[in-house]
This record gives C-alpha cells, structure tokens and sequence, in this order.
C-alpha cells in the first residue's frame, strides 16, 4: 500500500512520496479528506518513513526515519521539542548506549547495570550509593557559608596513598585511650600511628603500648598529669591495599574486594 493510512481520532501513519498524494487506499472515501490535512512544511520530512499522530497541521509528532535509514529512530514534534513526554512503566530495560542531551529528571528508582558516560554536570538532590569506589580528580564540598551573607564555603578531601581512616579526641587526667570497638575488624593493627599534643603545660608523653588495637596506654615522663589531644590513624583491612601509580594514560578500575 503506497500511501499512508488511517486509524480515525487516533493516528496517520505515513511513508515515502506520501505527500504527493499519490493514495492508493479503497477506502479512502469513508475518511472525508483527512489525508489532504497533512503537512507538507513540518519539522521532520514526511518523505521519510513515518508513523505520525495528527491533530492538526499545527499540532502533531511522530516516530520516523531519515530516507527508509532504520539506523536512527527519531521522535519529533511538529514545534520542534517535546513539551512534555510521560512513561507509565512497570519496568523499562536499556540495552546498549544511551545519549542524553539536556535537562533529565527522575523521580523514583533507577537501576544500572553497566558503564554509564555522563558528558556535563550530574546534581543529586539527595541521597547517593555506591557499592564500589568513585574516582575523580577532586573530591570537595561545597555548601551555604554558614556566616557569611551571599558566599559559599567549599573544602576539600584530604588525600593519601592508602585507604585510611582516623580517630581523633582529647585524653584529660587519665592514660588510656580507648579505641572504637569496630577497629579490631576494621584496621590492619600493625599500621596504627599516634600523634599526641600536650595542652597547658609541658609534658613529655609517648605511647607506651597498643593493647590488643582497643587500647593505647600514654606515659607522661614528666611525671604530672595529662592533659593532650590525640589522633589516631590507621589502613583499613577489610579491602585490598591501593594500586598507587599504574602504567597507561586511561583511568582503570581496580577491584577492591578482599581476597
């Protein structure tokens, strides 16, 4: 059948030399002259293969191909954009590459299986996981200053060669420091380092020694009381150690479970 076709109130579809009204459908007549409605100056060619939903010569969009090309499938509106485009789905499987150009919003879950290229800037109004690493050349914060009108405070992430984590407080009158309880499955003990600041007065204080990563008894040599702040560093154990400098120009992943 050369010519497009009809399904009343619901849709035209159309193919090639469409437009030249060269219709060949016996039962044209039933449908009055719908077919001399459709556009001939539209935002997408109508000589192209095409399934148009029409409301009028001003108002209409539709899936189509560039010349019969089924490499691209395109969906146009007759003003240009989409206002407005809803997906009521139960579940929705993307299987390949996906292009996304300009503004994006979801609302609800969305699962990704597979490597995902963003070109240009990702705002996460909420609450963001990963199961594995997140790689960038900077990592920052960046909030409302919280003293000053009109200005915004960023910082920084501290950076080292190692996946460290740290505990830090003050130890007033007495000379043990207590160890969060998690650090005996958490850290590689042998990494454990101490770094005591004496407040006051001048005390000569060192670690005497590491009981069992829970405890890290202090000695004044001074023979006074301690008073000092702490900070207590140490690697993690439960992930492999990090690949410090690797040959090649690309990022590689590296797969941090332990063995």
């Amino acid at each position: 059948m050369p010519g497009p076709f009809v399904f009343k109130d619901y849709g035209t579809f159309t193919g090639p030399l469409s437009i030249e009204g060269n219709y060949d459908y016996d039962s044209s007549s039933l449908e009055g002259s719908w077919y001399t409605d459709l556009p001939t100056d539209t935002s997408f060619s109508l000589t192209d293969v095409a399934s148009v939903l029409y409301a009028n010569q001003a108002n209409y969009l539709g899936h189509y191909l560039f010349y019969n090309s089924t490499g691209v499938l395109n969906l146009g509106h007759s003003t240009g954009s989409i206002p407005t485009y809803i997906r009521n789905l139960g579940t929705e499987i993307q299987n390949g590459n996906a292009i996304q150009n300009g503004f994006y919003t979801i609302n609800g879950i969305t699962n990704i299986n597979g490597a995902t290229t963003i070109n240009g800037n990702l705002t996460v109004n909420g609450f963001a996981s990963w199961s594995s690493s997140i790689v960038g050349t900077t990592k920052l914060f960046d909030i409302k200053h919280p003293t000053k009108e009109n200005h915004r405070l960023r910082h920084s992430c501290l950076e080292g060669p190692e996946h460290g984590v740290y505990h830090r407080g003050k130890l007033i009158d007495s000379n043990v420091i207590k160890l969060p309880e998690y650090w005996r499955g958490l850290v590689d003990l042998e990494s454990i380092t101490v770094n005591l600041t004496p407040h006051g007065v001048y005390q000569e204080l060192f670690v005497k020694n590491i009981e069992w990563g829970t405890n890290i008894n202090v000695v004044n040599n001074s023979g006074g009381p301690i008073n000092c702040s702490y900070v207590i560093h140490a690697k993690r154990k439960d992930v492999s150690d990090l690949i410090i400098e690797y040959e090649g120009e690309e990022v590689v992943h590296q797969d941090w479970r332990k063995e």
